[in-house]
């Protein structure tokens, strides 16, 4: 197998237990699978096949997305002044003409900015499914770029003849949701420890589906051991609708349709109250805080220092990038540690729980403890973000606050699974300007209506 060693690495973040953080680290990588971690002295007396040193670095375990949009990268800054519900029913029509090949492009795109931000693992939330469109199609597409993916198998099947938002041509049929959805998992879904193929289960949400949707995915998704997504609880509005219509709180909605308990997590949780939140901690219901688009579509402030505080777990997640519009993680890791601090504590949270939420807090959202920390058995996702450059200037007294504070642009060396994928700035899997001309093309095709 081969070997992969660090060293020398100015500051190694390490997530462990005990929280290290290493001068002059080093991580010592077998295959696809950490070793050791520690000082060099620390490392195995092998020569390792190929060594990188790192001596003007800041090396962290990948980040973590759970929650995403890919195929709305194709349709950002649009809709521009609108809260949820009305930016929703803007864009509906122009996503109903997506194609297969826009999800493909669209997703290699959204992996592509993700990489660069730092990420090595990220969910995303297909929900949409006119035309040809599967899948499938952005499953391939990680698969390509060499992403630790898990694809949520959305739906939506309550269209507005049904008191439902979106438009009758955009939902589907429940049995053909349930169909589809078990032939994604058979298909794809891997259990094994250092999978990079999960498949998730996740209607899109209370004003999209029906609640028969709702028990019957989770009964399906806890027939084969994998894991529930939705959105929740994003805005006022959608917490008017929850009692409109069904008469509950989305909390109460979600306890009622077995969409509680460690394998579930939803989006968003704006609105969540202390009742809600307590559920969810005893529970351990998982959340996916973000910060960006909550703050574009003036959703609101979500009560993250609270949920941290009674020990929910929280992930972060750049949302879809027609709603963000970016999908830069270490940036999203940046606005959820301002935005708790807006209310008027400015330690309401700090920069390295900010940075644990990114790493640990996602994966544990995700229900995997096989990523989000250095440490032996865990996989070999390292990602590592040069100090040498006018950005981080001034800030190495504390190299891992400034990750946050100062926000580098660019990952210098993303390692996933064991493989280098970003080398010196340049993702190493895609020609990155080919594929941005291909998917701006496939944009102004998909707004127009050519």
């Amino acid at each position: 197998m081969p070997t992969l060693l660090l060293k020398h690495i100015h500051t190694l973040v390490t997530m462990d237990a005990a929280r290290r953080e290493i001068s002059d680290g080093a991580v010592f990588i077998r295959d696809n699978v950490i070793e050791a971690v520690g000082a060099p002295g620390d490392m195995p007396a092998q020569s390792a096949d190929q060594t990188i040193e790192l001596r003007h670095h800041v090396v962290l375990p990948g980040l973590v997305n759970t929650h995403h949009h890919m195929y709305q990268s194709l349709t950002r800054a649009l809709a521009q002044d609108l809260e949820l519900f009305g930016w929703l029913k803007t864009l509906y029509p122009i996503w109903s003409r997506l194609a297969g090949e826009h999800v493909y492009v669209s997703a290699k795109l959204a992996m592509a900015e993700l990489i660069l931000s730092g990420c090595t693992t990220s969910s995303d939330h297909l929900y949409i499914y006119p035309n040809d469109v599967r899948i499938d199609d952005e499953i391939r597409a990680a698969g390509e770029i060499g992403i630790r993916f898990h694809a949520a198998r959305g739906s939506m099947s309550v269209g507005e003849s049904q008191g439902g938002l979106p438009p009758d041509r955009v939902v589907e049929d429940e049995a053909h949701i349930l169909r589809d959805t078990r032939r994604a998992i058979e298909e794809f879904h891997d259990a094994s420890r250092y999978a990079m193929l999960r498949v998730v289960v996740a209607p899109c949400s209370p004003f999209t589906v029906s609640q028969t949707l709702m028990r019957e995915a989770a009964a399906l998704a806890r027939s084969y051991g994998v894991h529930l997504h939705t959105h929740l609880a994003e805005n006022a509005n959608d917490v008017t609708y929850s009692l409109e219509v069904f008469g509950q709180r989305p909390g109460d909605y979600a306890r009622d349709t077995g969409w509680v308990g460690g394998d579930v997590w939803h989006a968003h949780c704006v609105k969540l109250n202390d009742d809600e939140i307590g559920l969810f901690a005893r529970t351990g219901t998982g959340v996916c805080h973000c910060p960006i688009s909550n703050m574009r579509l003036a959703s609101g402030i979500a009560p993250v220092r609270r949920m941290l505080d009674e020990r929910v777990k929280v992930g972060l997640g750049v949302d879809g990038s027609a709603s963000n519009d970016s999908g830069h993680l270490l940036g999203e890791a940046r606005q959820a540690m301002l935005l708790q601090r807006v209310l008027g504590n400015p330690s309401a949270m700090t920069a390295r729980e900010a940075l644990e939420m990114a790493t640990l807090g996602g994966a544990s959202v995700l229900g995997r403890d096989d990523i989000g920390a250095l440490a032996p058995g865990m996989a070999a996702d390292v990602v590592a973000f040069r100090l040498d450059t006018p950005d981080m200037a001034g800030a190495l007294h504390d190299p891992v606050a400034a990750l946050l504070f100062c926000q580098p642009g660019r990952v210098d060396l993303s390692i996933i699974n064991g493989r280098v994928v970003v080398k010196e700035g340049v993702l190493l899997t895609l020609d990155v300007p080919v594929l941005v001309e291909q998917h701006n093309a496939l944009s102004r095709q998909l707004i127009r209506g050519d």
